[in-house]
């Protein structure tokens, strides 16, 4: 995919979403579902990207034997409705380790229109890759049963992992790259007060900047835990540094498809238009 058209196509299209998750991994309704949501609102451009086969169980990632099945499912969709809505073949890679990201062989021949990075997973201190997404709740758990309670080092181990996983390559856009502050900051209300962490999102930022790469606004957690991913205190910065920006929803259920991007698609035109 050439990234400076679909960012110029998307900058004159407010209806649009690269992130899309499907019933392969853990959407709660049919790709087909989706798509005929996102006609009826009016959506132009519809990516799917289902979470990627990782080598560990993981109850939220698709299994390698569905890939096919779900491009074949691409194609049966475009065939459909390719008149109404554009339909891309995307999948959010997680990043493990150098031994399985978007930059492995595996991904790179999958015949996808883009790839997101992103990091669910971090190596405990015994080397155990723990998902550090989901629930605040469920966080607090697994911080005292994986990771000794050490906030410090789960904030320092995924932003090395973030590192890794751009060094390396492989995708057009990263997913929200600063998703540790949301389970960070439950358990550390300070935490995004802190020169520590703050010098730790500059660093990816300068990072991302220096690689043609797309960052995606996620506003999925908005709703239910008023953030944005980024946190709007960095998307000035990553403009002010010739980052393309796109809006993301992220979504996993039908009725959210277009759900808080109002905001952030309206900052942007704003923006730019200054």
């Amino acid at each position: 995919m050439n990234t400076q058209a679909l960012i110029a196509e998307l900058e004159n299209n407010s209806l649009y979403t690269l992130h899309a998750h499907t019933q392969f991994c853990d959407a709660h309704a049919s790709m087909q579902d989706f798509v005929e949501r996102a006609i009826r609102d009016g959506f132009t451009h519809y990516g799917f990207t289902p979470h990627s086969p990782i080598p560990i169980a993981s109850p939220c990632n698709m299994n390698k034997a569905d890939v096919p099945v779900y491009l074949e499912e691409i194609e049966r969709l475009k065939d459909l409705f390719g008149d109404s809505i554009k339909i891309y073949a995307g999948m959010e890679v997680d990043y493990l380790s150098t031994n399985w990201g978007a930059h492995s062989e595996y991904f790179r021949k999958m015949p996808l229109d883009y790839r997101i990075g992103s990091v669910h997973f971090i190596q405990s201190q015994n080397g155990e890759f723990v998902d550090i997404d989901g629930g605040h709740e469920q966080f607090m758990r697994k911080m005292s049963v994986h990771f000794h309670n050490d906030i410090d080092y789960v904030v320092k181990k995924f932003f090395e992992s973030t590192h890794e996983m751009i060094e390396l390559g492989g995708f057009e856009i990263i997913g929200h790259f600063d998703k540790i502050s949301d389970n960070g900051s439950f358990f550390k209300p300070s935490l995004e007060e802190e020169a520590v962490y703050n010098d730790f999102v500059e660093e990816v930022i300068d990072h991302i900047a220096s690689k043609d790469i797309i960052v995606e606004i996620n506003t999925k957690a908005k709703e239910k835990n008023n953030r944005y991913f980024p946190s709007e205190r960095w998307w000035k910065v990553l403009l002010e540094k010739n980052v393309p920006l796109i809006v993301n929803s992220d979504v996993h259920y039908v009725d959210l498809i277009n759900a808080s991007r109002d905001y952030p698609l309206k900052w942007l035109r704003n923006y730019q238009r200054n």
